[in-house]
């Protein structure tokens, strides 16, 4: 029995998954056996040893970063008894400008045996408890998933899914209304349509369809990139008891929603599905406005293109479970492409009676959806033709849901069928993207790969793409440095940052306890939703809360007031399911 499966069957036992004891205490189930990781640490502000909380797998790179002190050694000591197991040397000291900190690093990587321990420098004191364990990721790859399950729009949260997250369904969105700026002559102002399933965006409880598109891609990525992992995950929610992944049975619930923003009248494609404003106070299932189809948009046209042609290819191998999908999604696919050819340069406005969040940049060129949208048809299609729309880009981006070039290029650089000298620049940018992370990598006081412009809405999720890139980079490339810097951006998110805090809801001994979710917010349980990933810092303070800092990786707030620094969103918790299961690997 897989770990995944005992971890699903206790908590069904338990009549909840993931119920957690406290949202200090995070429960890990290594190897199918209970222990506790960090219990019952105080908030432990005074902590100044910053690692990773939730643990290391034993072959991995073992980093803690000290303050700046005047001795030159630490100690790797049991947990329980204190004993000392490790004395090492402490690094020369390095400043990092965006912490303002001078710090030392501790390297214990050599050390592999599996127990329980802490790091100690006799003049700042110990670091949190934490793990060396096989497995030791499990729980939270299964929580980061299981969040889309709490998000779901349109669905019944049961108990005996979710436990204290149980909830009423919320936005069956069985009625929405074309708005003005999307009306056609098949469908005017005020038609009713059906836009029913799909997750909750973010805090909020709309629905867009360019950041659902690059969440939904990198769920798929890590589903063809590492179907045997994730052919034993199972986490309790009403689709397990089938025989298709339940990675797969989430997505297809977003999946079911996405294909419904498809005009069938000409193929294009509404940019969201939401209410006019921002939702108020309270759960999902006591909003009663009336929900809208808004304008259609290039951008989401391509988007959706890549989205549903590399669904296509992905449920190739789900034709028995899905019959007929996989035609129907590169169908649905080349005809909102061909929307797009007709309608190049659609760009998303807002609408005067319209304020929920726009996904749209005003000088965009969409030479990012173009690139994507073009290798994403041609692989699921096989037709050359849509390769004349490929243009590289002379310095790809970190993807994010503005910027997504470079899941095309991880396409270009990965699949066999593409032309050997596109096949080979494609792999050179990815290559030239990782070696610039290496360097900063090094430069890091903090070993992590985080530079100033990284510190934007959203940061911990620009840390996360990052990992993904060094990881694709070492696929077409192996490199020795590259593993271990993808490391250190989860060893960063998952509390080894100058914050003390990591950033994924219940686990560790320091996480978000007031993200800006209104699920967690208006749910009347004390723990917020397990398993999200908290947007991180930077000091642009868009929001009018009081924060600790100036310094970008210092300036967070764990408060619901901070939408700017506190808030979840789907397109951030994607690449930590992906960077999770590849280091898992």
């Amino acid at each position: 029995m897989t770990v995944f499966r005992m971890i699903s069957k206790r908590f069904t036992r338990q009549a909840g998954a993931f119920r957690l004891a406290s949202h200090l205490v995070t429960k890990c189930l290594v190897m199918g056996v209970a222990s506790c990781l960090a219990v019952a640490q105080a908030e432990a502000t005074t902590v100044k040893i910053h690692l990773n909380q939730i643990g290391f797998l034993p072959e991995a790179n073992k980093v803690a970063v000290v303050p700046n002190t005047v001795g030159g050694e630490f100690w790797l000591v049991d947990a329980k008894t204190g004993r000392e197991l490790l004395r090492g040397p402490l690094s020369q000291a390095q400043s990092w400008d965006v912490a303002g900190e001078t710090v030392k690093i501790a390297d214990f990587t050599a050390f592999n045996k599996p127990g329980h321990y802490k790091v100690k420098v006799a003049e700042v004191g110990e670091s949190p408890e934490f793990y060396i364990q096989e497995n030791i990721y499990d729980p939270l790859l299964a929580a980061a998933i299981k969040y889309y399950y709490y998000n779901r729009s349109g669905a019944p949260i049961e108990k005996e899914y979710a436990g204290q997250f149980a909830r009423p369904a919320g936005h069956p969105d069985t009625i929405a209304y074309i708005h003005p700026s999307a009306a056609s002559n098949q469908r005017p102002a005020g038609t009713v349509v059906a836009s029913a399933k799909g997750w909750y965006d973010a805090g909020d409880y709309n629905k867009y369809v360019v950041n659902s598109g690059i969440t939904t891609y990198t769920l798929l990525a890590a589903l063809a990139d590492f179907p045997r992992l994730f052919a034993d995950v199972r986490l309790n929610i009403p689709e397990s008891t089938n025989a298709v992944p339940d990675l797969l049975d989430e997505i297809m619930w977003n999946l079911d929603w996405f294909a419904t923003m498809q005009d069938p009248h000409d193929g294009g494609v509404y940019h969201k599905l939401t209410d006019l404003a921002f939702s108020g106070d309270g759960m999902p299932h006591v909003q009663n406005s009336r929900r809208f189809l808004l304008q259609k948009s290039t951008a989401a046209a391509l988007n959706y293109a890549a989205v549903m042609a590399y669904a296509s290819v992905v449920l190739r191998d789900y034709e028995k479970h899905f019959p007929g999908r996989s035609a129907a999604y590169l169908q649905a696919a080349q005809v909102a492409w061909n929307w797009a050819k007709k309608n190049p340069k659609v760009l998303y406005i807002q609408p005067a009676d319209v304020s929920t969040g726009t996904y749209a940049k005003a000088d965009e060129d969409l030479q990012d959806e173009w690139l994507w949208a073009a290798v994403e048809l041609f692989r699921a299609s096989g037709k050359k033709t849509f390769l004349n729309d490929v243009k590289l880009p002379a310095k790809p981006r970190v993807p994010e849901w503005d910027a997504v070039e470079t899941l095309g290029l991880y396409t270009l650089a990965t699949y066999s069928k593409i032309p050997a000298k596109l096949q080979q620049d494609a792999k050179q940018l990815l290559i030239d993207m990782a070696n610039r992370m290496v360097r900063e990598y090094w430069a890091s006081g903090y070993l992590v790969a985080m530079t100033e412009e990284d510190y934007r809405w959203g940061s911990n999720a620009v840390a996360l793409n990052k990992a993904m890139v060094l990881l694709t980079a070492n696929r077409v490339s192996p490199n020795k440095d590259y593993e271990p810097a993808a490391r250190g951006l989860l060893d960063y998110v998952l509390g080894r940052n100058p914050t003390g805090y990591n950033f994924v809801t219940g686990f560790g001994y320091k996480s978000p306890k007031h993200p800006h979710h209104r699920l967690s917010q208006y749910d009347g349980v004390v723990p917020p939703v397990p398993g999200m990933l908290a947007g991180g810092p930077h000091s642009g303070w868009q929001d009018k809360c009081k924060y600790p800092s100036r310094l970008p990786a210092k300036s967070y707030l764990d408060d619901w007031c901070s939408y700017s620094t506190n808030e979840v969103a789907i397109n951030w918790n994607a690449p930590l399911v992906y960077v999770l299961a590849a280091l898992r690997e």
